[in-house]
């Protein structure tokens, strides 16, 4: 099954974690959109990135959204990145016979700090350091691994995962037109948004 162009990354630092995807929607040779979102927040301290297509991970994000939620007014709390992982593990592994078409990489920061976690259409949820899914992912993962170190800050992170999608977009015909960022710390999460 192939899935809809995209590049989109994740890199867990020190101090938080980085996700981004350019804004390229992209359905096989033909661009629908030059302006589409693929990085959601899901909570305060909880985002999530997207390759596929964005219709599916946008209920995706909203629904793993309301149990965050509904976990923080039951349980006086927020809820975990790990445990937010794995309620998008469980929606996803529960729609495999219609399945939501998209890849996704997960992370935030909590009183564990940052974690970042990588899940397929099926709902596989393997915890990564950097990640990389998409069409571009190829190019991107590979920058990635050349230049990723253990206790990089999110400053960082940012400037690298930059650098991996612009790469990919210089690749993918499927992927391009800027990026989006989701720049996660214990402060919150901030936005950015880079046109090209």
């Amino acid at each position: 099954m192939s899935i809809p162009g995209a590049t989109t990354v994740g890199i867990m630092c020190s101090d938080g974690v980085v996700l981004a995807s350019e804004k390229r929607v992209s359905y096989g040779n033909f661009v629908m959109s030059r302006a589409g979102k693929k990085v959601f927040k899901i909570s305060e301290h909880i985002g999530a990135a997207c390759a596929g297509l964005v219709s599916d991970m946008q209920i995706l994000a909203r629904e793993v959204g309301v149990y965050a939620s509904l976990f923080k007014m039951e349980a006086s709390r927020p809820m975990s990145v790990k445990a937010a992982a794995k309620v998008m593990s469980n929606l996803l592994f529960n729609s495999r016979l219609l399945p939501l078409i998209t890849e996704t990489i997960i992370g935030g920061v909590d009183d564990e700090g940052p974690s970042l976690y990588v899940l397929d259409i099926m709902g596989s949820t393997i915890p990564d350091k950097y990640a990389a899914v998409g069409s571009g992912a190829e190019v991107a993962i590979g920058i990635l691994e050349e230049a990723y170190k253990d206790g990089m800050t999110v400053d960082d992170g940012k400037g690298l995962a930059i650098k991996a999608i612009k790469s990919a977009i210089s690749r993918d015909a499927m992927s391009g037109d800027g990026i989006d960022l989701l720049i996660i710390t214990k402060n919150g999460i901030s936005e950015e948004s880079i046109k090209f």
